[in-house]
């Protein structure tokens, strides 16, 4: 499977982006009895030690039996009370299967899940210890990522051509078999079934790609000991409200190794408000019912705001004249006043008569180092499922490839995004003090940021590019 950002309820999560950590393994602890039992052997004097948490090498001024009593005491009464400090795994799995039970239960009593069915779906759950991003009770908390990687390598390696040819193959693969249903979603919903089919291949393969994970098991362990307890804490009991419905058996309730759902990947918060039953059995199932699988995405995307018989977007060439540093959403005008600048669809074809008069947005991902965009409302609306402008761009290439028998963009990707994040982030820095809204100094160049670079580089005399470059390091302080 690829591995990216799952769907979140309310716009997605960072993610701007966010590396998969390695799973942390195990850390050798030293109990506090064995603590003390090391103190007492040193006697009259006391070597550097490493007490439970971290290295802390120290050594007493004076060495007399007293101070080291005293010591003891001040050492016992400091980790007294630290009970969810861990010695190991096999703590902290005890004190998992406390918190499921004294923590968990009542919470999920109160908001109308069956005892029944709260003991079914923990039936042999243990904690995951192979997930990522966890921070077990007790042990060394996860070190905080610098930015300094190269965040913002070309995209082409993204959009990798015989990906995209495959999935295309298969989609149209689909459309055929499927073609009744998803003229029965287009009808219903207003969303071409080749959106529909972008997504759903994109996110696992056409159903494909294996999804081994224990929904329950992985949204547990991240609720228990996660570096974001509280979100997976509220989708582990919308988990519970699923199985409570009736909908799927814990054996058959599968997720990604993130807790996303099923063939759409949805967080069960999502499923719980946009998943359909669209094969009339009864149930809402993403896991194992196509109908229902495309549905359901299909039904996210009109509550999110999804415009019926308007297009994704189209590629375009931005003459030189016309500045690139009006790129967002914000920034919307009707598609004949972006045509009368001279902005013209790469295909060669003109803009569909439909569209003139509704409105569009510029966008330069790469600022004019790369493919350049007009693009619809309905384009943010596929960034609500992934909040990427590449996996937008990704799902609406497919979409036409499916559709059109389209092919890979005509704008090539620059070697662009070489740039440190802690350099992009001074620069973002330095654009705000200058007054320019560069939509926060995270060292991601959204939007926002890309502007404010070409309206700088125009007011300094430069040729706007609407990206960072190395260049301007030196001249943006």
């Amino acid at each position: 499977m690829l591995h990216h950002t799952p769907l979140c309820p309310a716009g997605h999560l960072p993610h701007k982006g966010g590396d998969r950590l390695e799973a942390r393994s195990s850390v050798p602890r030293v109990s506090t009895l064995q603590y003390v039992r090391r103190l007492l052997r040193a006697k009259h004097r006391l070597f550097p030690i490493s007490p439970p948490v971290g290295e802390m090498p120290g050594r007493a001024e004076g060495g007399g039996p007293r101070q080291v009593i005293s010591i003891i005491l001040i050492l016992v009464t400091a980790l007294m009370p630290l009970p969810a400090l861990a010695a190991s795994k096999a703590d902290v799995e005890a004190q998992f299967e406390t918190w499921v039970q004294s923590d968990l239960w009542p919470e999920a009593k109160a908001n109308g899940i069956s005892e029944k069915v709260f003991q079914a779906a923990f039936s042999g759950i243990t904690l995951n210890w192979n997930l990522p991003d966890l921070a077990p009770p007790g042990f060394p908390p996860p070190k905080e990522q610098k930015q300094t990687q190269a965040e913002f390598s070309s995209p082409a390696p993204y959009f990798n051509e015989e990906r995209l040819k495959k999935l295309a193959a298969t989609g149209r693969g689909f459309a055929a078999q499927y073609g009744s249903t998803l003229k029965r979603i287009e009808k219903t919903y207003g969303v071409p079934g080749s959106i529909v089919l972008a997504i759903w291949g994109r996110e696992t393969g056409f159903g494909a790609a294996k999804i081994p994970n224990s929904a329950i098991e992985v949204l547990a362990t991240k609720a228990f000991m996660s570096t974001r307890k509280e979100m997976f804490r509220t989708e582990l009991v919308a988990a519970l409200h699923i199985l409570d419905g009736g909908d799927v058996t814990p054996a058959d309730f599968k997720g990604s190794w993130a807790g996303a759902l099923g063939q759409p990947q949805f967080m069960p918060t999502s499923y719980l408000k946009y998943a359909v039953d669209f094969d009339g059995d009864g149930h809402r199932n993403i896991w194992t019912s196509v109908p229902d699988t495309l549905a359901s995405i299909a039904n996210f995307l009109v509550k999110k705001g999804w415009q019926r018989d308007r297009d994704w977007g189209f590629e375009v060439s931005i003459p030189e004249a016309v500045s690139c540093a009006q790129e967002g959403p914000d920034l919307a005008k009707p598609l004949s006043d972006w045509a009368s600048l001279g902005i013209d669809r790469s295909s060669g074809k003109g803009f569909p008569s439909g569209e003139m008069k509704a409105e569009g947005m510029m966008l330069v991902p790469a600022g004019r180092d790369g493919p350049e965009f007009i693009v619809t409302p309905n384009f943010y609306i596929i960034k609500e499922y992934n909040n990427s402008d590449l996996y937008a761009l990704y799902i609406g290439n497919l979409a036409d490839r499916i559709a059109y028998n389209g092919g890979a963009f005509q704008g090539r990707w620059g070697d662009v995004g070489k740039m440190l994040r802690s350099d992009v982030a001074a620069m973002q820095k330095a654009l705000e003090r200058q007054g320019y809204d560069v939509g926060g100094s995270d060292g991601l160049p959204g939007y926002k940021t890309r502007r404010s670079i070409g309206q700088w580089q125009a007011k300094n005399g430069m040729k706007p590019t609407c990206f960072p470059e190395a260049a301007m390091k030196g001249k943006l302080k």
